[in-house]
């Protein structure tokens, strides 16, 4: 008794292309699910996602590299409050602790023409 394998061969086919297909959605929505976790559920732009941001707005370049750290109204969660740090730093100070980090900041987090504006507008906290 012959058996005709040619079934068993289009179901095995059908099986892993089926299985290939689910990996490639499933990376994307892996992705989505994590740029979603990272964002707090807040809808995240192409640019933002991408890493960049507007380059002359301060308030977006501390969203995108301060925020996490010194919050969203600069009242600080792990890092320090800094809604008043005008008050206490000239803009050259805040403008070096920017560049060369303090404590437990990392140095670089933002530079160039950003550090200088954010400075700027960090200075004007007061």
């Amino acid at each position: 008794m012959k058996k005709n394998i040619i079934p068993f061969g289009v179901i095995a086919a059908v099986g892993i292309f089926a299985a290939i297909i689910v990996f490639y959605i499933g990376v994307e929505q892996r992705e989505d699910i994590q740029l979603a976790e990272e964002s707090n559920g807040e809808e995240v732009s192409q640019e933002e996602e991408n890493g960049e941001v507007d380059a002359l707005d301060p308030e977006a370049v501390y969203a995108n590299s301060c925020a996490s750290c010194h919050g969203d109204d600069l009242s600080g969660t792990a890092g320090p409050d800094i809604s008043a740090v005008g008050a206490s730093l000239s803009e050259d100070e805040i403008h070096d602790v920017i560049m060369n980090g303090q404590g437990t900041m990392p140095p670089g987090l933002v530079g160039g023409e950003e550090a200088d504006m954010l400075a700027e507008w960090l200075s004007e906290m007061k």
